[in-house]
């Protein structure tokens, strides 16, 4: 993921470098996925390294990604910077519901870590030829209209997995 924030950094001076964004999500995708297949496949796993490890390693992506939106030119800092926070904000809860209630969902629906890729993927195709977005008369940047739906959605699944896990944990430890 460092590379592709370089390749989003790269296209503040020549828009095909961001022909390199999903090359590098792929290349991600694939290493994410085969590392825990592969410690199965050699019995030699251990879970709670690699759960902190991958975990550890996302936030890291996420802060190297939108870093590279925002020095691309093509996204706001302060929007960048909201992403992150967003992301941030949905693993803690996450992470706070794998500890209280033993469970780790990686997916939302029928969003898990590989679609959002194909969906990063194939926003960045079309940003290469809609850099801007014209929206009730008014001239945005268009990662920064995706960064406003990628918060509202981040901030939407965050409130009502909050609002359920609280729930769920209020019922599971009533008071006598």
């Amino acid at each position: 993921m460092f590379g592709a924030g370089l390749c989003f950094w790269g296209a503040r001076f020549d828009i095909l470098w961001l022909l390199g964004v999903p090359f590098a999500l792929a290349l991600n995708w694939f290493g994410d996925s085969l590392d825990g297949t592969l410690a199965r496949h050699r019995n030699q796993q251990r879970p709670r390294y690699g759960f902190y490890v991958d975990h550890i390693c996302d936030c890291l992506s996420t802060v190297f990604i939108a870093t590279g939106m925002a020095l691309s030119g093509l996204m706001t800092p302060a929007m960048a910077m909201g992403v992150v926070i967003a992301f941030l904000m949905l693993s803690v809860e996450a992470y706070l519901a794998a500890y209280t209630l033993g469970r780790f969902n990686i997916s939302v629906g029928y969003f898990s870590p590989t679609e959002l890729r194909i969906m990063l993927a194939a926003g960045i195709l079309a940003l290469m030829r809609w850099p801007r977005a014209h929206i009730f008369g008014a001239d945005y940047l268009s990662l920064d209209v995706g960064g406003v739906c990628a918060i509202a959605v981040m901030g939407g699944m965050f409130i009502v997995l909050a609002i359920r896990h609280t729930r769920q944990l209020f019922v599971e430890e009533r008071l006598p």
